[in-house]
């Protein structure tokens, strides 16, 4: 009998990779959506019926709604990602895991972060460095709630695809960005979705105990560069200036991101020894192997833009 498992943010990238690895693999795939109606990336109406995808309505940040989605779904196994709390109100992920587990949900695959690898124990995160805390904080409750065998982290670098915030720029041929010089890895979404599918199918023995999988992609460059890397892909000179934190900080909230995460954003760019030293060190070299060992491949930056040209040109 095929494995049942309840993917929750299959309306994105990560997720939607997730599922459609999970069903690849022989897995009964539940989708718990916000949105029943919205489409799932890489998945048409046609593969998803022949695929024998089901749909449930779900929000991570309504608890009553996560039990009802795992008791029509009849999973033991859950793929789930962060919910960013909000200050000076109950941790919505503590909530939603605890609804997980008590109607009948064994083992949890969740969607982390890097940054959470820069810190150890997990516990020592310091409230203000907002992205590792939120992501460490959820780690500690999945622990709790789970034990240390009913869940694996997913902890990815940086998304390939934070680049299409630039669009628009590519288009103009004149990218504005903080500290171009700054260098990330890149990882693909598909990539990370693939090896959280793999993880989901496999259950907690699939990853040799191990809690934490760390998820890096191939190639270590620059912002800049990854931004040439692009115009390359579409055969025209996009130019590359840097600009300052104040205004740096400016378009990200443009852009729709909250202040305080634009203002950490750009102070961490501003100050990246420590994932420079993660880059250094053998992690990242385990990390890139863990994306092959799990996902069947590293995809490259080159890759990567060219898959998605049409929303630069």
């Amino acid at each position: 009998m095929p494995t049942p498992v309840l993917v929750f943010g299959a309306t994105g990238g990560v997720g939607s990779a997730c599922a459609r690895h999970a069903q690849s693999l022989g897995a009964s795939v539940t989708l718990a959506v916000r949105d029943t109606e919205k489409p799932i990336p890489g998945l048409s109406p046609e593969q998803e019926k022949a695929g024998g995808y089901k749909r449930v309505q779900a929000d991570l940040m309504r608890p009553e709604t996560v039990s009802e989605a795992v008791k029509q779904s009849g999973a033991k196994h859950a793929f789930v990602y962060l919910v960013f709390p909000i200050p000076g109100q109950p941790d919505p992920n503590r909530a939603a895991f605890k609804a997980l587990r008590a109607a009948g949900v064994e083992f949890v695959v969740f969607l982390s972060s890097l940054s959470v690898e820069m810190y150890e124990p997990v516990d020592s995160v310091p409230a203000q460095e907002i992205i590792p805390y939120a992501h460490a904080q959820a780690e500690l409750a999945l622990e709790e709630i789970f034990g240390k065998s009913g869940y694996v982290s997913l902890r990815p670098g940086g998304f390939a695809s934070n680049l299409f915030r630039s669009a628009g720029m590519v288009k103009a041929g004149s990218v504005k960005m903080p500290y171009p010089e700054v260098k990330f890895d890149w990882i693909v979404p598909e990539d990370i979705g693939r090896a959280g599918g793999t993880i989901l199918v496999g259950g907690p023995s699939s990853t040799g105990g191990e809690k934490s999988i760390l998820l890096c992609g191939p190639e270590l460059i620059s912002q800049g560069n990854a931004v040439k890397t692009i115009g390359r892909v579409l055969g025209k000179e996009v130019a590359v200036e840097a600009v300052g934190d104040e205004e740096a900080v400016k378009d990200m909230v443009a852009g729709g991101l909250p202040g305080p995460l634009a203002n950490y954003l750009v102070k961490a760019l501003k100050h990246p020894g420590v994932m420079e030293t993660l880059f250094a060190s053998n992690k990242y070299k385990v990390a890139v192997e863990n994306v092959r060992k799990y996902a069947g491949k590293a995809t490259t930056l080159v890759e990567w833009a060219t898959e998605n040209k049409v929303a630069f040109e």
